[in-house]
């Protein structure tokens, strides 16, 4: 769907003032004439702020404009149900909604820069235009004005700060937390898979006593579970909302059971069982449920740096570097080596972790400007919220499918690193004192033989006794 809605119901212009041949309109509101795209489908106020905020270039999230129009839906209906609304204003509201969710276009209506006013009123005021004036063109006689109607109940200072848990709360739960139960079920699944393939250990970057194989995918399998236990604690706040708290919390030109109504109806509407907040003054004055929220997505976005770069290392090579693992070979790694393959899903993970871990700190900053009864910097918020969600939530995904499912052992080279490893030495220190044994270490180190060898020269033990003692699928 476009703005072309000449051919449904009345004409876009029937009612408009000063409709101009060069290619705009014109649209008044409070501050006078504003000239408007004669296609567009907002007026006035959206473009006042289309004007006055050329700073970004970049709009708002789809999925925070959805929400914002699952509020304009789920209040006509309640509006409707408490005889604020009658049936006609509220079925033309509900039906320009319901053509806006299916407008493979839908960004094309709403231009209003991220970097606005920080209350979102813009936005906010976006969406009440364009859904005013598609209801206007439809086949209703009533006229559906932006404030009176679709704002019914409403104010900015409640519909963003709602949008932003909306939005969040329906990606986490449809989009984040799957894509980390799946990462999960795969770490976990060549987890059991490489249980008894055995490699040299490493603390400080230096070999240490072996683990499995499967040991550390099962280490990366339970740190992304305790981060998927964290964010999904933080849905049950996300489905707290301030929605009906209106201008400062005090629900004023709200009917006294909108909030209840409003909530019932957008959890039909989205399968989420949203609720009123307990203080709606907190939840509008404040943003701490969304930097909460962006803590634990920071969270993750570490353990997922942590896990590609232990995949970056343990890919290094394939010579001269490490080369326990051969990553999925995806693309060419050089413009100018030929034959060279690089760890590209990992080092993407990892950018994206640092951007997550980047959007956190503007959300930190941007949640201590609560100021008195309203937080004033409400889309950068949900910009970088939203942001946040998709980077985990598709790092998860290709980490899960394009390195850890697909990854080859080079079994080779984890037994002969693991044979001339003088830390299983370590394994004899019940035996025959942690001096001796480092003195069996420190001469390995040094001739570079095996420590059984040397174990053998250096102790009284059989060399059958020191085999079963060092024996590292023992010593995991």
């Amino acid at each position: 769907m476009s703005g072309d809605t000449e051919n449904k119901g009345k004409s876009p212009e029937d009612g408009k003032s000063g409709s101009q041949a060069d290619g705009f309109r014109s649209e008044h509101d409070s501050l006078g004439e504003v000239r408007v795209p004669q296609q567009a489908l907002w007026a006035a106020q959206t473009q006042r702020a289309v004007n006055n905020f050329p700073m970004s270039l970049r709009r708002l999230p789809e999925a925070f404009i959805r929400a914002v129009l699952d509020i304009k839906k789920a209040a006509a209906q309640a509006n409707q149900n408490l005889e604020e609304l009658d049936a006609g204003r509220a079925g033309a509201i509900i039906e320009a909604v319901d053509r806006l969710l299916n407008d493979d276009r839908l960004l094309d209506h709403f231009p209003v820069d991220i970097f606005q006013t920080g209350s979102g009123t813009s936005t906010n005021m976006n969406a009440n235009e364009v859904i005013a004036h598609l209801a206007n063109a439809g086949d209703h006689d009533a006229e559906v004005h932006p404030n009176d109607h679709v704002n019914r109940g409403q104010s900015s200072n409640d519909v963003i700060p709602s949008a932003i848990q909306i939005s969040a709360a329906c990606y986490l739960h449809r989009h984040t937390l799957p894509a980390l139960t799946h990462c999960i079920q795969v770490m976990n699944q060549r987890s059991e898979e490489l249980r008894s393939v055995i490699k040299t250990g490493r603390t400080h970057l230096m070999d240490a006593m072996p683990v499995s194989l499967g040991q550390s995918l099962g280490a990366w399998a339970a740190q992304m579970a305790d981060n998927r236990d964290r964010l999904n604690d933080m849905l049950g706040q996300l489905l707290a909302l301030p929605q009906g708290g209106t201008a400062v919390g005090t629900g004023i030109n709200a009917h006294e059971s909108f909030a209840e109504a409003f909530n019932e109806t957008l959890g039909r509407n989205t399968g989420l069982p949203f609720r009123r907040a307990d203080d709606l003054f907190s939840r509008i004055a404040a943003q701490d449920t969304a930097v909460a929220l962006s803590g634990q997505l920071k969270t993750c976005a570490v353990s997922l740096m942590k896990i590609a770069n232990d995949l970056r290392w343990m890919n290094s090579g394939p010579l001269a570097g490490l080369g326990e693992i051969q990553l999925e070979a995806l693309q060419p790694g050089s413009s100018i080596m030929p034959g060279k393959v690089n760890p590209v899903i990992p080092e993407a993970v990892a950018m994206a972790s640092a951007q997550v871990i980047g959007n956190d700190a503007t959300i930190t900053v941007a949640g201590q400007s609560g100021n008195f009864e309203l937080n004033v910097m409400l889309p950068v918020i949900a910009d970088n919220l939203l942001y946040s969600l998709q980077l985990v939530t598709n790092s998860c995904q290709l980490l899960a499918d394009r390195a850890i499912a697909t990854f080859e052992v080079n079994h080779e080279q984890l037994e002969k690193a693991l044979a001339s490893n003088p830390i299983l030495v370590t394994a004899l220190n019940p035996v025959i004192g942690y001096e001796s044994a480092a003195k069996i270490a420190k001469q390995a180190y040094k001739e570079k033989r095996p420590v059984l060898d040397v174990a053998v020269e250096q102790t009284d033990m059989s060399r059958d006794e020191l085999k079963a003692l060092l024996d590292p699928a023992k010593l995991v």
